[in-house]
């Protein structure tokens, strides 16, 4: 079912089944303890009458207003007494004929319940106490007249057990039987004089409250657990609130929206969290396809001129017949913009690689120093030139890496401080040691760059305005320099000031 596959569902379920495992458990353990409770006061009540009956049982039966007993020929053996009570007592009381044999030629003890005992059995008592007296014979002694019609049976079967039966210890020392059936519970107790006492009484009020218990419970259980749903459900709703919130920013974004961000109003959930964590791999993307645009756009105009140079220096060429001159000066041209082409393509190739993690590098130990001096003749042409004095003190270090690549940053950056520095201007070129890292400087006293261009002056194809535009040049050197020194461990800084002239600080691992 759909439902089950949704997690919101999956945490309510599970909630609600916890939730009613616990009341449930809760309920019945409440209930039970209360049941056990009002049992617990009824078996200590008829624990207590029979101790009553037991001290009664073999007392003299009192003796009338003259002192005399009553007659025996008013008793019956095993008969209720139901006329008038002898010397005052209650009609509920039955007393056993004077010492009439049984039928193997015993005699009955007398039985009497003194004055003082009648309230246990009391008529207006909403527990309806009753007791029965029989001998081991089954044959009776005494009982009250309101014992229940299904519990007049033989002493025989009397100690075998209806619904539950549990045995016990009351007060008076004697083993007691507890049985119940109905709304009855009695207990029953052998004497060591072989009678057996039975004193039971109707539960009727306690299955009442016990019902009336239940009742409460279930309410405040049902009442407790729709509450527990509805907060749940609030919960787990406000919980995953920002999963569908994610979802619909993704969807935005796939649909080309690279601007939408989710809201982190929770950062400290882990939804939250994770929302912080989306929002900024978004905004890298959006970064990414803007620079990826950007370029394509870029490497489209910079390939242009040199193409559309091309396609108008043949196209004037075949117009019409020309002299060897002529030709030659045109296939120069062409020339010059292939080159510029190629060079632009070779640079784009360059990054695609380093972009890619695909350009393999040499790890070889060299004299840097001996690199950078290198790399200061080969471009010594080119500074005196433009009337520009270079600079070089180079401590000898040694580090590993790719010595090529390596000499290709060193030239390029020396070369952007020629060409954008002042006629008669100085660049100076430093290299030490400092913790554990080989520092570079290449610092020229030129026009300087604008600080709000510095942020952008490795991106590629970035020109900071049309002065800082060289013959050939593609906007793409600083761009290959970092990709170059960035392979290598190392990283590149550039601070500037206008009118004061531009440093570039390389530093690279030297193992």
């Amino acid at each position: 079912m759909k439902i089950f596959k949704s997690i919101k569902w999956r945490l309510q379920i599970w909630y609600g089944l916890i939730l009613v495992v616990v009341l449930a458990g809760f309920g019945i353990t409440a209930y039970q303890l209360d049941r056990n409770r009002q049992f617990r006061q009824v078996d200590q009540e008829l624990h207590r009458r029979i101790g009553v009956l037991a001290n009664a049982l073999h007392r003299p039966p009192p003796r009338g207003l003259n002192g005399n007993r009553p007659p025996p020929s008013q008793f019956q053996r095993g008969q209720n007494f139901d006329g008038p009570p002898p010397d005052g007592l209650p009609p509920e009381q039955n007393f056993p004929g004077e010492n009439f044999p049984d039928r193997n030629g015993r005699r009955f003890p007398e039985f009497s319940l003194p004055a003082q005992d009648i309230h246990f059995f009391e008529a207006g008592d909403p527990h309806h106490y009753y007791y029965r007296i029989v001998n081991r014979d089954g044959d009776q002694i005494a009982a009250t007249t309101n014992q229940p019609d299904n519990r007049l049976h033989n002493s025989d079967n009397y100690f075998q057990p209806v619904n539950q039966v549990a045995d016990t210890v009351g007060k008076s020392g004697l083993p007691v039987k507890l049985v119940s059936f109905d709304t009855y519970r009695e207990a029953a107790s052998q004497l060591p004089s072989e009678e057996i006492v039975t004193v039971g009484c109707s539960v009727a009020p306690e299955l009442k409250d016990l019902r009336r218990t239940a009742l409460s419970l279930l309410l405040v259980g049902g009442t407790v657990l729709i509450v527990g749903l509805a907060g749940g459900w609030w919960f787990v709703g406000r919980a995953l609130s920002p999963v569908s919130e994610i979802s619909a920013t993704a969807v935005k974004i796939s649909a080309g929206d690279l601007s939408q961000r989710i809201n982190t109003a929770e950062t400290e959930s882990e939804l939250g969290q994770l929302a912080a964590v989306l929002n900024s791999t978004f905004a890298r993307l959006e970064t990414a396809f803007t620079q990826q645009k950007q370029f394509a756009s870029d490497a489209a105009h910079e390939l242009r001129t040199p193409v559309s140079v091309i396609l108008t220096q043949t196209q004037t060429a075949l117009n019409r017949e020309r002299d060897a001159v002529s030709y030659k000066q045109t296939v120069e041209a062409c020339q010059r913009a292939a080159q510029r082409m190629r060079k632009l393509i070779e640079s784009l190739l360059a990054l695609a690689r380093f972009d890619a993690g695909q350009e393999i590098l040499k790890h070889q130990q060299f004299d840097f120093s001996k690199t950078i001096s290198d790399c200061a003749e080969l471009v010594l042409p080119l500074a005196d030139d433009r009337g520009v004095k270079i600079s070089v003190e180079a401590e000898p270090i040694e580090i590993i890496g790719d010595s090529e690549r390596l000499a290709q940053v060193v030239t390029n950056l020396l070369t952007n401080a020629i060409q954008y520095n002042n006629p008669d201007g100085k660049v100076r070129v430093t290299l030490e040691s400092q913790n554990g890292l080989a520092v570079l400087t290449v610092a020229d006293t030129g026009q300087g760059i604008a600080a709000e261009n510095l942020p952008q002056v490795f991106g590629r194809f970035f020109r900071a305005d049309s002065s800082r535009t060289g013959a050939g040049n593609s906007g793409l050197g600083l761009a290959i320099t970092k990709a170059i020194v960035e392979a290598h461990g190392g990283t590149i800084e550039v601070a500037s000031e206008e009118h004061a002239g531009t440093t570039f600080t390389v530093r690279l691992p030297l193992g």
